[in-house]
Formats: structure tokens, sequence, C-alpha cells
């Protein structure tokens, strides 16, 4: 059997000139080029203070076998180092975990454990990384992810394992916090933030429209985010039935789901994937949004990142009732909440027709506590202090948990920043 060592090169080789800062190792079911959302946001933050790497799923392939099995590495402008493992296809379970281990255990050879950390997104990656030391290990818990269409059924073991590991567990929303908070003594709340100058930039745009977006007409309605099981199909159909005059655009990729299975109307427009870049000048071009979740398991606990993106952009918006939304922006009348297809509707002639003053200034009272750069910062404190406890001579356990942190947007108005 190959040794792995051969072609997994060591981290060292990857980001010499980063070779005295800390390493931080995320494991992640998402890949780091697909829709940037959470992971990327807080680690292309964390890489200002750590060695950050960022290792995804594995690909299988039949291609070039005599390489095979390898990690393919490649550094990004952010400064994070992104791996993909790269196995031959065919392999069994044991076989699977035992090139992965060796893949990740050859690439961190060499690195100073004593400040590690580790950070999760998927509880299936602890099968080859349980040995690896590390000062602190999170688990960052965005989504419920044994909900997901096709999930594995190891899932909630795998998750019991990495709560008995993890020194901190985060939870990408207030939900998920609540269901979460009694499985571990150390339990913080995070829910989605934003990059609010990145979206604001919809509100100023030229008028310069995109090409596939040029020529639909108004009013528009719009969508951005992966399509799967979460979005509820009929109710997109009903209500492009419901508005003919209306256009509905969606942007974002198909998975796991058939493309076969949208529903094609003259009003609809599936535009497919765009770069997060790409996103305020389409928004610019809208005339309300709306998010058409399906009330499902998978939806059960999601914390929309695009949310307050939509507020960010100046875009109104309408949503089925996701709690996590219901809570804080329904409550505060900042999304219209809709149960079906006919009072989305209803909503929307409402959003249309009324002026924005008074919920633009709402919206910024309620986004100015919140971004990106203040969530990791927290975290940071978490795990830094967590880190520091641990490292006191003769401490054998972490602290007790203090109460669950909760970043959430609720500034004063004297508060707003200017760019919103």
């Amino acid at each position: 059997m190959q040794d792995a060592r051969a072609i997994s090169p060591r981290l060292d080789s990857i980001a010499p000139g980063a070779a005295r800062a800390p390493d931080l190792v995320c494991f992640s079911h998402l890949r780091w080029d697909f829709v940037r959302q959470r992971p990327q946001h807080l680690l292309s933050r964390a890489a200002r203070h750590y060695r950050v790497l960022f290792i995804e799923e594995a690909i299988f392939t039949t291609d070039d076998e005599t390489a095979l099995p390898r990690m393919d590495i490649t550094p990004r402008t952010d400064g994070v180092s992104v791996a993909v493992p790269i196995l031959p296809s065919g392999l069994d379970g044991d076989a699977i975990t035992f090139h992965l281990s060796r893949l990740t255990h050859a690439l961190l050879a060499g690195r100073d454990p004593s400040s590690r950390v580790l950070w999760y997104y998927t509880p299936a990656a602890l099968d080859f990384t349980g040995d690896i030391p590390a000062a602190v290990t999170v688990y960052d818990n965005m989504d419920e992810l044994s909900a997901f269409l096709g999930a594995s059924h190891r899932l909630l073991a795998q998750e019991n394992a990495l709560f008995a590991k993890a020194d901190l567990v985060f939870t990408g929303g207030m939900s998920l916090y609540a269901a979460k908070r009694h499985r571990h003594p150390a339990v913080h709340a995070f829910p989605s933030s934003i990059d609010a100058r990145h979206f604001a930039q919809a509100r100023s745009y030229d008028g310069v429209e995109p090409p596939d977006q040029a020529d639909i007409p108004h009013p528009r309605i719009g969508f951005f985010g992966v399509i799967d099981e979460r979005m509820d199909l009929d109710l997109v159909g009903r209500l492009a039935d419901l508005r003919p005059d209306w256009h509905f655009i969606i942007l974002g990729p198909v998975v796991k789901i058939d493309a076969a299975s949208l529903p094609r109307r003259p009003n609809l427009h599936w535009l497919g994937p765009k770069g997060y870049d790409e996103l305020p000048r389409y928004l610019a071009g809208w005339d309300a949004g709306f998010m058409p979740f399906a009330l499902n398991e998978a939806t059960r606990f999601i914390s929309p990142t695009k949310t307050p993106e939509f507020l960010a952009a100046g875009v109104p918006l309408v949503s089925t009732p996701i709690t996590d939304v219901v809570t804080p922006y329904g409550a505060k009348d900042l999304v219209k909440i809709a149960d079906d297809a006919a009072a989305m509707a209803i909503h929307l002639d409402g959003l249309l027709a009324q002026p924005r003053d008074l919920w633009r200034a709402a919206v910024k009272r309620q986004l100015a506590a919140t971004s990106w750069d203040k969530t990791w910062a927290a975290m940071r404190a978490l795990v830094e202090g967590v880190a520091t406890a641990k490292a006191r001579p003769g401490r054998k356990n972490p602290p007790a948990a203090q109460p669950a942190r909760q970043v959430f947007p609720t500034a004063p108005a004297e508060q707003e920043p200017a760019h919103v």
C-alpha cells in the first residue's frame, strides 16, 4: 500500500511565510469554491491570526491511479490553503478512513500541536482525525446535517463523539442552539452574520445590468442560494401562476435534486450559480426578494445567511416561517412572513407599493451590531480563552463553561454604521 507521506506535502511547504503562526485545521462537508457562506466568511478572517488549512471531503476518481491516493493543495488569496483528498474509486469504508488518516497526518507532520486548533463542520471527519492532538477543538455546528437529503445514518453517532471531544460548540442559529445547548457544557450561539459593505453596493450601482438579467421585465422578485430539498418548488410554481406579470429570478446551483423537477413558467428565470462578487449587481435590479423555503426536517434549524444580506442590499423580503427568520426579523417587521403562495403574493403586493425610508432605518438599527468581523472576534476570544486555561500548569481540564454567548443584532440606533 502506497505511503501517504510521499504524496501528501507537509504543511510547512505550503505557506512557509506563515511557519510560526499556529495552525487552524478545518474539516468541512462544503467545498471552498462552492457558495460563499459561513465557513468562508469566518476562516478567511481566521487566516489573519492562524495558518488555516481547509480540508474538504474526498474526491474519488479512476484517473491517474498511479498517483493515488494523494492530497491536492492550493493556496487562496484570502490566506486559506484548501486541501482535497483524491482517492481511487471503489474503496470500502475502512480503506477510505485509512487513506484519509494517513494523508492528513502526513500533511501535519512536524507542526507543533500545542497551539493547534481543530475546527469541524462535519462530524464525519472524526473517523480519521480522532487521534490528532490539538490545543482546542471546535465544532461549528452550522446546520443539522443529519436531516439533509442523503445524510449518512452514522452522523448522529459521529456527532455524539464530536461533542465528547470538542472544547467549544458554536451553533449557526438560535433554534439550533436551543436544540444543542444541553448536549455540551460550552455551547455558544453565533447566528448568521453579514458583510454589510459588500451587499450595500446593490444600493449604489451604476445601472449596468448583468446580461442575463438585463432584458427581464419588472417587477422582479429574486432569490439567491443553493437550490435543493430545502426549496418549496410547488410554492414557487404557484406564486408564479398567481402573479403572471411579475418575473421571478432565481440564482444558484441545483444540488441533490433533479433539475427537471424545477417548475417552468415564462416568468420564472433560473439563471444558475453566480459568484459572490456578482450578487450585489443582480440584487440592485430586484424590486423585492423571496425565500420560498419548504417546512421540513432539513429547514427546521436553518439560519439563512441570505436574510441579512437581502436587507443590507436594500431589498425588501418575504419568507416562509423559518424559525430563525421569524425571530428576530419577522417579529420586528423587517421581513414579511407568509405560510403559503397566496399569502406571499399579498405580502409582495404590499412590499412593492410601500415607501422604504422607515424600513431602511429599521434595517440599519438591526444590522448595526452584527458583522462577520465581530463574530470571528468573539469566537477567537473563546478559543484563546480555552487554550490559555488548558495551558495553565497543573490544569487537567478546561474551565467550567460560562453562560452561552449569543451574538445577535440588537444595537441601538446611535450605533448605526454609515455603510449599511
